[in-house]
């Protein structure tokens, strides 16, 4: 097993230092190699030291600046650090190097979700669903980003899928029921409300929901 595979094999098991100990060594072996860089660096994202992460992914470039993980990787932390535009660029710089990955999608659609750019997320999120049809959480998100941007109708179908793959989500459950509500079938409503909360009790949304469902059937 290469130095790398070890260290990504301790950083599975949280064995942080001793991975970052193997990759300084790889990095001293073969300085003129960014893996090794890409690779420090997302060992510091995965413990928060975010800043530090973009010097390494930066370092990586410096050696080689067609990489697209490096991209992807100085995205992801810009979007931990919350500054979604620079995420963005980050993320489209990877694709446009040629990463065609799920999670580079849908980091990209959710970089536009935090702008509240609902209708610019949608093509993005709709390209993570296409490769990682069975990943609920990207499928909701992407049926979160059509009621967002107003089509509920596209929105209620994905959801619906949401429910294929996991029956208690209580989010799709819960927009769902918000759907209904805008179609006026009143007890549709209350039912996918009912079913969310029983899901997830402490859902606040789908309880005001039922209320203010109820209120309307009385």
């Amino acid at each position: 097993m290469s130095k790398i595979a070890e260290a990504v094999e301790l950083m599975k098991e949280s064995k942080y230092e001793e991975a970052a100990n193997l990759f300084n060594e790889y990095i001293e072996e073969n300085p003129n190699d960014p893996v090794g860089f890409i690779n420090f660096g997302n060992l510091l994202l995965h413990i928060g030291e975010h800043e530090s992460a973009i010097n390494f992914f930066q370092k990586a470039l410096s050696l080689e600046n067609t990489t697209a993980t490096a991209y992807y990787g100085i995205g992801n932390a810009y979007f931990e650090m919350e500054d979604f535009p620079k995420a963005q660029q980050n993320f489209l710089e990877a694709i446009k190097l040629g990463l065609e990955e799920a999670d580079v999608y849908f980091m990209l659609g959710m970089s536009h979700q935090n702008q509240q750019q609902f209708k610019l997320a949608l093509p993005y999120l709709l390209r993570a669903k296409e490769i990682t049809p069975q990943d609920e959480e990207v499928v909701f998100q992407y049926g979160l980003a059509l009621a967002q941007s107003e089509l509920l109708s596209d929105a209620k179908k994905v959801f619906e899928t949401v429910l294929e793959l996991n029956e208690s989500h209580s989010d799709a459950l819960y927009n769902l029921g918000v759907i209904s509500l805008f179609e006026e079938d009143v007890t549709s409503a209350v039912a996918y409300f009912d079913e969310a909360l029983k899901y997830n009790p402490n859902h606040v949304l789908a309880a005001n929901g039922k209320r203010v469902a109820e209120e309307a059937i009385n």
